[in-house]
């Protein structure tokens, strides 16, 4: 474990400059002094020939040299912070390509839904939670995952469990409860209800209330079906409570990135009003990491407030705005990505378009008019099929405009004919290594065999297509740790030990390049981070295992050691 206490630092400054045999504060000049060196490691800059080297040096927030340990104890002066790195190895800090910053705090507030075997667990949850809330108070979850459990919900229907019980154990007390996905949810008798949704209730565009063969809501709730329930939910009372509750969520998600080894987090799909609070903590001082922003909202306010907003390193490199996200369907777990052809286990279904293709034209309208990248999520290979056509009229549109580095997120399920596409248009995967082992067990019964391997999760031939490919988690869909989907990205393995599809696993470096540089680079940011460089941001975490030559199955016991974000460590193992 590394530690730097008061003592400790005293005892490594005086370790290296008397190594060199200069009295303490002669090795270096007052103007060439760092602010913190860190020594004895095994540093892979990720620079375009994966240099390594032992030692680097900080001043201010940026990188100044890299080099040996002799070199690099020339820099220390007697204010300089050492840290002897013991071996370990030290990466540029992880960027995270697609997750959603308040998503995770507000995940860490609610009941926490991934830990349960089945549907019966969930039930006793949220009925020791009833037993314990306020008359009236809602009781909400997330994280369950129907093709995870290890059993099948009874009664059932299309898989996904019957609102009865849950409606049993709360029957004051609305409930929503949120798949893990993101893209459905069950609801209780008391929240339907309260949404006034019954039997009659038409379905809203995009979305779905799920009604069994009596025409009887189940209780769930799929796509923008959620939306009706959630309405419901009025939350906090007054301005000063949802602020408080935002700060907190704030607080506790920015805690959990960086204890995960993330110094940029590319936040997918927030409103202009959130991008108000983070700047009001960035001028604070309260963000101990980066967030580059996708604004999510309708084209209408979009068109008002986009010049407005968008901003390139604001804070000391704090916040980026410079994207536009929405989604054109939904989710392979909860069958609502969008498909050429019906689902395999549910011939009846082919997903959902959630978004009119005319206003996703607009949308790109927009973004090229006011120089924002645009992500787009499609998950089924209809999905992505149109946003390819979409993104391929536009650059025809913006032909003078060659570097637009538009992005499809997660792109995980494509059409053969559509591969060669990506890089064609230039447009960036970015993807989630995570989630093909977690989806990897049922995705065979979504798909079937030959379009799960022709299209699912086919990172190798993406990039030999000539696309950028991008990693990360969707958090909280998934755990943020970028160890754990660093290590479905080089293993694909599966927890009986089999292995989904291993063509298309990316190498160590490949796969520590989408989660650094390749980030970096789909977000515009390559000149100031990604990789450890004279110059850039002095963004680095260090691990308490080398993930680039330990034994594969070694990878997922590996500890962040350190994260240090602009030359300040803001986390460290133990603390």
């Amino acid at each position: 474990m590394i530690r730097f206490a008061k003592v400790a630092r005293l005892f490594l400054m005086l370790a290296a400059v008397l190594a060199l045999g200069c009295p303490a504060g002669e090795n270096a000049g007052s103007g060439d002094a760092a602010d913190m060196v860190l020594l004895n490691g095994k540093i892979v800059t990720v620079d375009d020939s994966d240099t390594e080297v032992q030692a680097v040096a900080i001043k201010g927030d940026k990188i100044v040299a890299l080099g040996t340990d002799a070199e690099i104890k020339s820099r220390v002066g007697s204010d300089t912070k050492v840290i002897d790195l013991e071996g370990k190895l030290a990466i540029p800090g992880f960027i995270e390509g697609h997750g959603h910053f308040m998503g995770i705090g507000n995940a860490k507030m609610i009941l926490d839904l991934t830990k349960p075997k089945n549907w019966d667990e969930i039930v006793a949850l949220v009925a020791d939670a009833a037993k314990k809330a306020k008359p009236g108070e809602w009781i909400t979850g997330r994280g369950w995952h129907q093709d995870k459990w290890d059993k099948k919900p009874e009664p059932s229907y299309e898989g996904l469990p019957i609102h009865d019980a849950l409606s049993k154990a709360s029957p004051e007390n609305p409930v929503i409860l949120t798949h893990a996905s993101g893209h459905g949810s069950v609801v209780n008798a008391k929240a339907m209800e309260l949404a006034g949704i019954n039997s009659s209730t038409a379905n809203p565009s995009g979305g779905e209330i799920l009604k069994d063969k009596e025409g009887r809501p189940t209780g769930f709730m799929r796509e923008t079906a959620q939306g009706l329930v959630s309405r419901a939910n009025k939350g906090p009372s007054t301005d000063e409570e949802r602020e408080a509750r935002a700060r907190q969520q704030a607080d506790l998600a920015a805690k959990e990135i960086l204890s995960k080894g993330i110094t940029t987090f590319h936040d997918a799909g927030t409103g202009f009003g959130t991008v108000d609070f983070y700047k009001k903590l960035v001028d604070e001082k309260k963000m101990p990491l980066r967030l580059w922003v996708m604004i999510r909202a309708s084209n209408e306010d979009l068109e008002k407030n986009l010049s407005d907003y968008r901003m390139i390193g604001y804070g000391e490199n704090r916040l980026t705005v410079r994207a536009i996200k929405l989604s054109i369907d939904g989710a392979l777990g909860s069958r609502g990505a969008w498909l050429l052809e019906p689902y395999s286990d549910e011939p009846k279904l082919s997903g959902l378009n959630l978004v009119p293709i005319e206003s996703v034209k607009k949308t790109a309208e927009l973004a090229a008019k006011n120089d924002y990248q645009l992500g787009v999520h499609a998950i089924g290979d209809r999905a992505n099929r149109e946003v390819l056509d979409i993104f391929e009229e536009s650059l025809k549109a913006n032909s003078d405009k060659k570097d637009l580095r538009w992005r499809i997120e997660h792109a995980q399920h494509l059409h053969p004919d559509d591969i060669p596409r990506f890089g064609k248009l230039g447009v960036i995967a970015s993807m989630q290594g995570v989630h093909c082992t977690s989806d990897a067990p049922w995705v065979p019964d979504r798909l079937g065999d030959k379009r799960s391997k022709e299209g699912a999760y086919v990172w190798q031939k993406l990039m030999k297509s000539g696309a950028l490919v991008t990693n990360g988690t969707d958090a909280p869909v998934e755990d943020v740790s970028p160890i754990a989907s660093y290590y479905s990205t080089v293993s694909r393995k599966l927890k009986d030990g089999s292995v989904f599809y291993p063509d298309q696993r990316l190498s160590r470096m490949e796969a520590l390049r989408s989660y650094t540089i390749n980030v970096a680079k789909s977000g515009f940011e390559e000149k100031s981070k990604g990789s450890l460089e004279v110059g850039k941001l002095a963004d680095i975490v260090v691990l308490s295992k080398d993930i680039l030559t330990i034994e594969e199955d070694e990878i997922p016991e590996t500890d962040v050691a350190l994260t240090i974000v602009g030359g300040k460590v803001e986390y460290e193992r133990g603390e």
